[in-house]
C-alpha cells in the first residue's frame, strides 16, 4: 500500500445521500480477486448519462470526491474501495460512511474524512469558484488557494496506516522479531513435521 501524506488537486462533488456500494461498483464486474482494473467500471450506471458529476468538464483527474452522508452504504464489498483507488481518489470527504466501506478505504490507502455539512457546504463553494483543494493527512487539514482552512478528526491508528501505507500484513511484519522471540519460548502445539 502506498503512503498517503498530502493530496492536492481537482475535487469532485458527488451531491448524493447513501450511495452505496452497489452503485460505486456493479456486483456484475466482482469476478477478479485483483485489487487493479475496477476503475473503469466506477459507478457504471450512472456514467453512461452525460450529466454525470464525474463527466463533467473539470471532473477528469480529480483526487478528492466530496461526497454526500452515508457514502459507501449497503454490501460490504472492497471492491467499492478499490475501485475508488483505481480511478484515481485518494481522498473521500462526506458527512458519514458506511462503517464496512471506511475500514476498506483504510485498508485500501483510500482516506475517508468526516465533515460536518456547514464545513462540506463552505468546501463545495470553494470548489465552485475554483477546482482545487489541498488534503494534508499529517496537519489534519484541508485547504483551499482561497484561504479556507478545515481541520478534521482522524483515527490515530487509521491515520498512522495510512501516514506509513501499511496494509494488516506489513504492520504484522513490523513485529516480527518480537513474534519470532515468543515462538522460541512457547513449544509447538503439535507436531508439524507429522503433518507434511
Amino acid at each position: 500500500m502506498r503512503p498517503l501524506r498530502r493530496v492536492e488537486g481537482r475535487a469532485v462533488v458527488l451531491d448524493r445521500c447513501d450511495v452505496d456500494t452497489d452503485q460505486i461498483i456493479p456486483k456484475q464486474f466482482l469476478k477478479r480477486i485483483e485489487r487493479s482494473g475496477y476503475g473503469e467500471f466506477l459507478f457504471y450506471d450512472w456514467m453512461r448519462d452525460p450529466e454525470f458529476e464525474l463527466r463533467r468538464p473539470g471532473a477528469e483527474d480529480a483526487v478528492v470526491l466530496i461526497a454526500g452522508r452515508n457514502f459507501g452504504c449497503g454490501s460490504s464489498r472492497e471492491h467499492a474501495a478499490w475501485a475508488l483507488d483505481d480511478y484515481g481518489f485518494r481522498v473521500v470527504i462526506a458527512p458519514s460512511f458506511g462503517d464496512i466501506f471506511r475500514t476498506n478505504a483504510i485498508k485500501t490507502g483510500l482516506a475517508p474524512i468526516v465533515l460536518a455539512e456547514a464545513e462540506l457546504d463552505a468546501l463545495k463553494r470553494a470548489v465552485a469558484e475554483r477546482n482545487e483543494l489541498a488534503v494534508d493527512l499529517e496537519a489534519q487539514q484541508v485547504a483551499h488557494p482561497n484561504g479556507l482552512r478545515v481541520r478534521f478528526d482522524f483515527d490515530a491508528y487509521e491515520r498512522q496506516t495510512l501516514l506509513q501505507g501499511l496494509d494488516d500484513v506489513a504492520r504484522t511484519l513490523q513485529r516480527a522479531e518480537e513474534i519470532a522471540a515468543f515462538e522460541a519460548t512457547h513449544p509447538a502445539r503439535f507436531d508439524l513435521a507429522a503433518i507434511r
